[in-house]
This record gives C-alpha cells, sequence and structure tokens, in this order.
C-alpha cells in the first residue's frame, strides 16, 4: 500500500508501520515481572524466589535431622550408663546382736550341768548333733562317776571321750540323749571392749546368766591343774560351777569355755577377772573344730 496514497490511515500509525517502535515495545518487561528477579532461561522472575526458599528450607530439615540424632545417641548412651550396676562395693552387713533375754532362750537349750560321785560341780555346752559336750578338764580330771543333766531334765551318765590338761579342755560323750539335742553354734575371734555373755551352773544354781565385756586377750594364768597361756580375760560375773559353760558373743556364737577365775585372797568367788579358752583352741583342741 502506498503510505502516500489513498489508503493511508489517518490520526494514528499503524501497529507494524514502524519496526523499531515495535521491537522496542516487545523489549520491555511487563509490569508484573519484579525487577532482579532470575528466570532458569537468564531472565528474571518468581521462580527464583522459591527455589532459594526452597534450598534453606531443605538445608534446615537437614539441620534438624543431624540434631535430632546426636540427642537420641547422647541420650542412649546416658541411660546405657545409669542402668550399669555400680562399681562402689556394698559393705557386708554384720549380724545384728540379740538382746541377751533372746540370746538367753536361743543358747539355754545347749547348756548342761556335770556333776562328779566326787563332788565336782561345773557345766558344758553340747557342740555336736550326736550331743558331744564340750566341759573344762579339770571339772571331771578328779575321777568318779560322771553325771549330765540337760536343760530339757534329762538326766544320764556320760564317759570322757577326750582330754587335754594343757587347755583345760574336755569332752563327753553322753550314754543318752534328750529328745531334742540342741548343739550350741561356735563363734570367731574377739576384740577387746566387745560385750559377752556367760551361762552356766555357779554355785548350783542353774542356767544363770551373767554379761560384761572381753577385758584383755592373750593372758596367762596359774590355775590348781597348772598354767594357762593364750587366756579370754572378762569379767562376766563367774564362779565355782561356771566352769565348762560358754563364753558367748551378743550373736549367741559360743567364742570361749570358762575355765577359771582370779582371787587374790584364794577364795573361790568372783571378783571381776574371769578367765575363758578361745573356742578356736577348745575345739581343736577336742578335734570338733569348725575353723
Amino acid at each position: 500500500m502506498d503510505p502516500t496514497g489513498a489508503g493511508r490511515l489517518r490520526g494514528f500509525r499503524a501497529p507494524s508501520a514502524d519496526p523499531a517502535v515495535r521491537d522496542e515495545s516487545s523489549a520491555a518487561p511487563e509490569p508484573s515481572d519484579p525487577p532482579g528477579s532470575v528466570l532458569p532461561s537468564g531472565q528474571t522472575g518468581r521462580g527464583a524466589g522459591w527455589r532459594w526458599v526452597l534450598a534453606a528450607a531443605g538445608v534446615l530439615v537437614v539441620a534438624i535431622v543431624i540434631i535430632t540424632a546426636l540427642a537420641f545417641r547422647l541420650g542412649s548412651s546416658s541411660a546405657t550408663s545409669s542402668n550399669q550396676p555400680s562399681q562402689t562395693p556394698t559393705p557386708r552387713p554384720t549380724a545384728t546382736p540379740l538382746p541377751v533375754t533372746d540370746l538367753y532362750r536361743q543358747v539355754v537349750p545347749s547348756v548342761v550341768l556335770v556333776t562328779t560321785s566326787k563332788g565336782s560341780l561345773g557345766s558344758g555346752v553340747i557342740v555336736t548333733d550326736t550331743g558331744t559336750v564340750l566341759t573344762a578338764n579339770h571339772v571331771v580330771s578328779g575321777g568318779g562317776r560322771i553325771s549330765i543333766v540337760f536343760a530339757d531334765g534329762t538326766k544320764t551318765a556320760a564317759t570322757i571321750e577326750s582330754a587335754h590338761p594343757k587347755t583345760d579342755i574336755a569332752t563327753l560323750t553322753p550314754k543318752k540323749l534328750p529328745e531334742v539335742v540342741v548343739p550350741a553354734i561356735l563363734g570367731g575371734g574377739v576384740v577387746v571392749g566387745s560385750d559377752v555373755v556367760a551361762i552356766g551352773n555357779p554355785l548350783g544354781l542353774r542356767a544363770s546368766t551373767t554379761t560384761g565385756i572381753i577385758s584383755g586377750l592373750n593372758r596367762t594364768t596359774k590355775t590348781k591343774v597348772g598354767e594357762l597361756s593364750g587366756l579370754i580375760q572378762f569379767d562376766a560375773a563367774v564362779n565355782p560351777g561356771n566352769s565348762g559353760g560358754p563364753l558367748l558373743n551378743r550373736q549367741g556364737q559360743v567364742v570361749g569355755i570358762v575355765t577359771g577365775l582370779v582371787n587374790p585372797t584364794d577364795q573361790s568367788f568372783f571378783i571381776g577377772i574371769g578367765f575363758a579358752v578361745p573356742i578356736e583352741s577348745a575345739a581343736r583342741a577336742a578335734g570338733t573344730s569348725p575353723f
């Protein structure tokens, strides 16, 4: 068409009339595209912003997963440690001391009265299930027939099974046993100051009990049957008739066999010093040692 001819449009330019203007119009950015946005093709646009948001969210999720895993691992290690048994050694419980009333009821069935036809008087204690009686040798060494009276009143003759003058210990075998035989429990060593109980038949007063403490150890003393050594010194009241009876700790275990007392006036009564053969020595000499 001839732009100067009659077909020329008046009042405005046709869209295709000026190529330069047309190119400039097509190159102008659309108002909806924010400046600076980068499109995948190198152009600017909204998609790039979402990519940054998604990338940041992914990093955050990974960080949360790592932190959670570490926390779980640390928690598991702590729980495992707390469930492990303590390595601190637990002290063993010690035996509870018995009231003297309970101790007496427990041990008195094991204590016997020993007499001889020559007038000797003493005590003894059952130490085996077969009724073997441990006593002081000087109680039965004078000869004569030996009699035993058990706690339930059973009376029987007895014979000397073994005699050990150097330790003043003897064992007796009863010809008859009570319906129930109750052997005493033999204990271990003692220490100075520990509580003790003596049960016996002082002056013929059957099943008498007295209390005191260990006053000394490894004592030596002269007696009518010779010198004795390695003795336990104690201050529980004992008198003639206690010899051969048990000296007990507060758990009711026999720790010694009463053998004598000291009185500088040469009188046969107690003034505060008694002696006992340690049960280890007594049982070893009698052949009944559990130690």
